[in-house]
């Protein structure tokens, strides 16, 4: 048989433009604040993920869809100046998807989100592009800000033809139980480890029973961020590691999770990390773009992140 040269990485998944809003502090229900200032960011789960797999040295292929729009165009244009290849995007009637972002003092953040095109991405699509994945991509990696037929429909034709199938299920969301077995990463925060298995994690503890708690629910391999509390995995081999976070002082906090999965899925697939080694390396991509402002804007190359694990080094 001969050897799969299937190296990249398909995102199927969201673009948006971000649209952040500084803010001293975040109005409470019924107030209005005057802003800090406004920036424009390219973002998106899913296009956040795919630049930050590309920075990190894998070859990336975006599936989506922006609108017949300014945004759209620069949003595409941004992907491809960081290598991402967009001949798998759509481009629907109406908007691209914006994200509407505040930002506080302590660099936490508040979105709301207006799918724009990413809400019209279909099962349909994914199988029109399917091609371009099985052709050049190893593994898939999912988010929850398409529909979720979308995304089933690429879990499903992955499990069939042999693709490793990520998932990130954020925004936090239930994941059907028939589709756990057909996961081979699962990578959640807090939030998004209780809306599966019902344990919200706070500490090293009950990370791993969250993340063994996920292996018993059909995934092959778990791992559960908690920002600056660090991050953990379990596999079905038993295997099992805790990871501290780096200590930086946040300035945008907008991204980093998307950061971490994306340097990790990189790490991990085209440069063979073990685990604990790729999660580190998604580490410090993480903790180095929580220092900057912006989602895409803020996510660190390959050789910055070699920098600063040497400069780390524990």
């Amino acid at each position: 048989m001969a050897a799969d040269i299937r190296q990249g990485i398909a995102v199927i998944g969201s673009v948006n433009m971000d649209i952040v809003n500084r803010v001293k502090a975040h109005p409470q229900p019924g107030e209005t604040i005057h802003g800090l200032g406004t920036s424009y960011f390219a973002g998106g789960k899913g296009a956040n993920q795919a630049v930050a797999a590309a920075r990190s040295g894998a070859a990336v292929w975006m599936v989506g869809a922006v609108g017949k729009d300014d945004f759209g165009r620069q949003l595409m244009d941004g992907l491809q100046k960081d290598g991402v290849q967009v001949t798998a995007m759509e481009v629907k009637e109406g908007h691209s998807g914006m994200a509407f972002i505040a930002v506080d003092d302590g660099g936490e953040n508040s979105i709301i989100l207006s799918p724009g095109a990413n809400g019209e991405v279909t099962a349909e699509d994914v199988v029109k592009h399917w091609p371009v994945v099985l052709e050049h991509c190893r593994a898939i990696l999912l988010q929850n800000e398409i529909p979720w037929p979308a995304t089933a429909a690429a879990i499903h034709a992955a499990a069939e033809a042999g693709v490793k199938v990520y998932l990130n299920p954020a925004p936090a969301c239930e994941v059907p139980a028939s589709e756990l077995s057909r996961i081979d990463v699962l990578i959640v925060n807090e939030s998004e480890a209780a809306a599966i298995c019902g344990i919200r994690p706070h500490d090293e503890a009950t990370a791993r029973h969250a993340a063994a708690e996920l292996v018993r629910s059909g995934v092959k391999t778990a791992i559960v961020t908690m920002g600056e509390r660090g991050a953990c995995y379990a596999d079905v081999r038993g295997q099992a590691a805790f990871v501290p976070a780096f200590r930086v002082q946040a300035v945008d906090t907008t991204g980093a999770g998307d950061t971490f999965i994306g340097a990790f899925c990189a790490a991990y697939e085209t440069k063979g990390m073990p685990v604990p080694e790729a999660m580190r390396f998604a580490a410090a991509a993480s903790a180095i773009a929580v220092t900057r402002s912006g989602a895409q804007a803020a996510i660190p190359r390959e050789a910055e992140i070699i920098r600063w694990l040497a400069a780390h080094a524990r």
